[in-house]
């Protein structure tokens, strides 16, 4: 079994910065594609950011200029970084990631998601 806790989220007022913190742990054989989504109330989950093993990075609008995503396989962690945020960026964040858990089938991935963490911008 594999977990993924975040932290970080919060209140902030329109402009203001926070960082997010997402930590996998359990069976982990690798991490793959890690990512940062987002869900408002009343829509769909969107993403907002992806990296990969190797950082390669892809950013969604309409947070893209605004957001910056890394990761340290180490730790097994992903961070999203957020500037000037909006009102609009209200919503609930969740850490993604893609997981192999047997050694012996690394080709075997499975998709892992956080329990989410708030985030509200006031205006």
């Amino acid at each position: 079994q594999v977990q993924l806790v975040e932290s970080g989220g919060g209140l902030v007022q329109a402009g203001g910065s926070l960082r997010l913190s997402c930590v996998a742990s359990g069976s982990i054989f690798r991490v793959n594609i890690m990512g940062w989504y987002r869900q408002a109330p009343g829509k769909q989950r969107e993403l907002v950011a992806a990296i990969t093993p190797d950082g390669t990075t892809r950013y969604q609008d309409p947070m893209k200029g605004r957001v910056t995503i890394s990761r340290d396989n180490i730790k097994n962690a992903v961070y999203l970084q957020m500037n000037s945020l909006k009102p609009e960026d209200t919503a609930v964040y969740y850490c993604n990631a893609d997981v192999s858990t047997r050694p012996a089938r690394p080709w075997e991935t499975y998709a892992y998601w956080g329990q989410g963490t708030q985030v509200t911008v006031s205006s």
